[in-house]
């Protein structure tokens, strides 16, 4: 009885481990490497050891950095810098953002090359043969991700798999809706016998007119993100100068109620800044 018990104990302490580190962005690092043959998907992201490695080392300097201006004490600021190994979280969400967003213009670049491939007279598999050439004359970097998928949808065309079922596939490890509305666009058209090339250079415009206000957005919430984090390094400016040129100013806050006090501020731009990146994080 005591046998059976135990196993399950450790079970659901494993599991509770396994959970924090993924909280924290470390999953890639504690899950087995990925499996090759494995389709990527676009919804999430697994830094490498070195993307790890990296976010940890900046994130607890910069902690221990500002922990050390709020309390000038060292013992105290390598304790505090311990939470720099949640920093990968941060740096995940970043690297799948910017990923997905390079989807969408990539996505947008085939569109177009496949209503001018449509235009010539191309059938719709020819069509996204000549979307392969096209990508490939714009991108040389064969890792790009539109050009790996295009590759995989010609791998599958000549397997025989329908159309519908390799492009409903990307829609679904994408989960974009401009790729899915594209999709749903198609199938539509197919079924129902419409003009394809019509419906094609609608959607595509549709699409990327939307996908152009999305990225002259961006570029203006680009702006204000980085005068966002302009204020909230000015705080910490502004504590190193008071502390570089009025240390005796300042002395009092280093010592039994000033840690209260200092603690108290701590805490108020930690929130502050929460509530600004909460702002400034729009979906589009």
């Amino acid at each position: 009885m005591g046998e059976s018990v135990k196993p399950l104990h450790v079970h659901k302490s494993k599991s509770s481990i396994r959970r924090l580190a993924e909280w924290m962005g470390w999953d890639g690092v504690l899950n087995a490497l990925p499996n090759p043959s494995r389709l990527p998907r676009y919804t999430e992201y697994h830094l490498n050891h070195r993307e790890l490695a990296f976010s940890v080392v900046v994130g607890s300097a910069l902690i221990f950095g500002a922990a050390y201006l709020f309390y000038q004490s060292v013992p105290l600021s390598l304790i505090i810098s311990i939470c720099g190994a949640a920093t990968p979280r941060w740096r995940r969400r970043s690297l799948l953002e910017g990923r997905r967003n390079r989807l969408k213009l990539q996505f947008k670049e085939a569109l177009f090359s496949l209503t001018s491939s449509l235009a010539a007279g191309r059938s719709l598999e020819n069509a996204f043969r000549g979307v392969l050439e096209d990508m490939k004359l714009l991108y040389s970097d064969e890792g790009t991700d539109m050009l790996k998928e295009i590759q995989i949808l010609i791998h599958r065309l000549d397997n025989f798999e329908p159309l519908e079922g390799a492009l409903r596939d990307l829609a679904d490890r994408a989960q974009v809706d401009e790729i899915t509305q594209f999709v749903d666009a198609l199938t539509t058209c197919k079924r129902s016998g419409g003009d394809l090339l019509e419906v094609m250079r609608r959607t595509s415009t549709i699409i990327g007119d939307k996908l152009t206000v999305e990225g002259d957005i961006k570029i203006l919430l680009a702006q204000k993100r980085f005068e966002s984090r302009i204020m909230m390094a000015v705080p910490f400016v502004f504590l190193a100068f008071l502390g570089l040129a009025a240390s005796d100013y300042m002395l009092p806050l280093y010592s039994g109620l000033g840690y209260v006090i200092m603690t108290v501020l701590l805490l108020l731009l930690l929130v502050c800044f929460w509530i600004m990146d909460r702002i400034m994080r729009i979906d589009i």
